[in-house]
């Protein structure tokens, strides 16, 4: 009888290890700087659907790559410059931490209008821009109104994104590798191991990378062979993951003049100014209109008539 239980309950074991399903790391990778380059582009848009685009708003195929990302089931970004520490020149439109609110509102609505499907936002290059509290708390307030996510594509260590979009509806997630940096295949085979060793264990990775030939061919022969233990997600699947801040709050003013505060939602109405001085308010004013007020309420008019229809 003790042997036979014995096997029974090794048996079940053997069961519940093959019923148990494997934890899954998340991977996500997306493909920034899309619209310049159709032909490599084309060939990322016929990778695995998970595979998600960030396409610059005002390159020349931003609208036509950005329709056919979402018409082939790819989650689609955009990929807006922000200004960086190192001088180098602006592309128009670049967001700079000294814009007013209203200038930086209406870079990102022309944006979303030029990169159509848009479910999220992410930067390019914007050291200066994402360090800057006061810039970052502009930006997400202007995300807002649109419902997109931001990835921070972490262009500097001390990025205020997720302190900026506190207090706001709008949901941060932040990259862990960069697949690119170098277009030399072995070492954006080491980057792409690295992001799966991260994937694993932490239980989820963001990469980013370009449509380089070199990336791309890199990505088809490991697309496709990813460890059983690893899943490919999009980003926006990511959203309610844990996500820490490991940021310290950076408050200096933008270099030109006074930061421009956020705009208050809720706006005062402009008080009159009187033509002439105003006449004093006595207390004994007071107490003659609380009286007036008292009766000519309802109550006491009520009151009143029924103590007329019992005299």
């Amino acid at each position: 009888m003790p042997q036979q239980f014995r096997r029974l309950l090794l048996s079940l074991a053997s069961l519940l290890a093959f019923a148990t399903p494997v934890f899954a790391g998340k991977l996500a990778i997306v493909i920034d700087d899309f619209g310049y380059r159709p032909h490599t582009e084309n060939q990322v848009l016929a990778m695995p659907s998970t595979i998600s685009v960030a396409v610059l708003p005002n390159a020349p195929h931003a609208r036509e790559m950005a329709i056919k990302a979402h018409n082939s089931g790819h989650e689609v970004l955009i990929h807006l410059p922000m200004a960086p520490l190192s001088k180098q020149p602006l592309e128009k439109d670049t967001l700079r931490p000294e814009m007013s609110s209203e200038e930086i509102e209406r870079i990102i609505r022309d944006a979303v209008s030029k990169v159509p499907n848009a479910v999220g936002l992410n930067n390019h290059m914007g050291s200066a821009m994402t360090s800057s509290l006061f810039g970052m708390q502009k930006v997400m307030q202007a995300l807002e109104r649109y419902d997109l996510y931001f990835l921070d594509s972490m262009t500097i260590g001390n990025s205020q994104a997720m302190r900026a979009a506190s207090g706001t509806g709008v949901k941060v997630i932040k990259r862990k590798v960069f697949l690119d940096d170098t277009q030399n295949e072995a070492d954006i085979r080491r980057q792409f191991n690295r992001a799966v060793e991260l994937a694993r264990r932490n239980g989820s990775a963001i990469a980013i990378g370009h449509p380089h030939p070199s990336t791309v061919r890199v990505l088809q022969q490991m697309l496709y062979s990813l460890p059983a233990d690893i899943t490919l997600v999009r980003p926006s699947s990511l959203l309610n993951e844990p996500q820490v801040d490991t940021s310290r709050p950076n408050l200096t003013p933008p270099k030109n003049g006074t930061p421009d505060a956020p705009r208050n939602p809720f706006r005062g109405v402009k008080l009159c100014k009187p033509k002439q001085p105003l006449e004093p308010v006595y207390a004994s004013r007071f107490f003659s209109v609380l009286g007036e007020s008292i009766t000519q309420s309802t109550l006491v008019q009520y009151m009143r008539l029924q103590w007329q229809g019992w005299q």
